[in-house]
């Protein structure tokens, strides 16, 4: 398919998720990094330019896109802490059936967790690409942020994890060094075997919990960010907002769980149309 198509078919599923999940008297909005935000920011704009709205970036250059919208930008850690987004928009490099995500590959995954947690509504907008059965089908490796120092401990640990070759992220220009994120960590991409989902473990398709081989999502995150080093992983699962906020309202539960996973997944199609996964119980 041509860049053109590829093109088209991110903004027509940011057009259909802005109209179907932003409202225009919303008063935070997430914004996420990635080339298809940009169309979503495009689409928020034509809906609304309410000064009131405040738009929280996921990094440097989601900061850029808002304020050269004219849409007003606030930093993440300037929010009330008991204030959510009503609604946060981020692109993915892979969803699966259940709608756990990959994301990173633009190295601002610990920002868009941080962001797609606060918000009431993760909505994820991406290309026809990007929509698999199972993570690791296409997107070849998980993003993992970690501190400088703990490279070499990080790169071991994967390694026993089952993960088959890790590395450091460099720039484009090798001789400048691994490649930095806004918060001066590096980044590992690590490839793995295609991942598990609950089902699969449930048919018997494996353990999902490396022992044979075979790691369900979940149990890999888990694994992963266990590691000392590691700031946060590029595999968004678990609860969605709208569940994290009733297990929180539960009788007697008292838990700091956020959602990180999406509630929708818009994926624009080659031919022009527009798939949606939502959530199901």
């Amino acid at each position: 398919m041509t860049d053109a198509t590829i093109e088209s078919a991110k903004r027509a599923a940011a057009k259909q998720a802005v109209a179907d999940y932003f409202d225009p008297t919303a008063s935070n909005v997430g914004i996420g990094s990635g080339t298809t935000i940009v169309y979503v920011v495009d689409a928020i704009k034509e809906t609304s330019t309410n000064p009131a709205i405040r738009f929280v970036p996921t990094g440097y250059q989601s900061r850029q896109v808002i304020i050269k919208a004219g849409l007003t930008p606030i930093a993440f850690d300037s929010l009330p802490e008991d204030v959510l987004l009503d609604v946060a928009f981020d692109g993915a490099d892979e969803v699966d059936l259940e709608l756990n995500c990959i994301k990173g590959g633009g190295a601002c995954l610990f920002q868009e967790k941080l962001v797609a947690e606060r918000a009431r509504k993760f909505v994820c907008v991406a290309d026809y690409r990007k929509k698999q059965d199972r993570l690791l089908t296409n997107w070849p490796t998980i993003p993992i942020e970690v501190a400088p120092i703990s490279v070499p401990t990080v790169l071991r640990s994967l390694r026993t994890l089952g993960s088959t070759k890790p590395e450091l992220r460099t720039t484009l220009l090798e001789k400048s060094g691994p490649l930095k994120t806004d918060q001066d960590f590096f980044i590992i991409d690590a490839p793995f075997d295609k991942l598990l989902i609950a089902e699969d473990v449930e048919a018997g398709k494996g353990k999902g919990d490396g022992s044979d081989g075979t790691w369900e999502v979940n149990k890999l995150s888990a694994a992963i960010k266990g590691l000392t080093g590691v700031l946060e992983v590029g595999i968004f699962s678990g609860l969605n907002g709208p569940d994290a906020e009733a297990l929180r309202s539960t009788d007697g539960v008292k838990t700091v769980t956020s959602g990180q996973k999406p509630v929708a997944v818009y994926f624009g199609m080659a031919d022009g149309s527009v798939e949606v996964r939502t959530a199901t119980k």
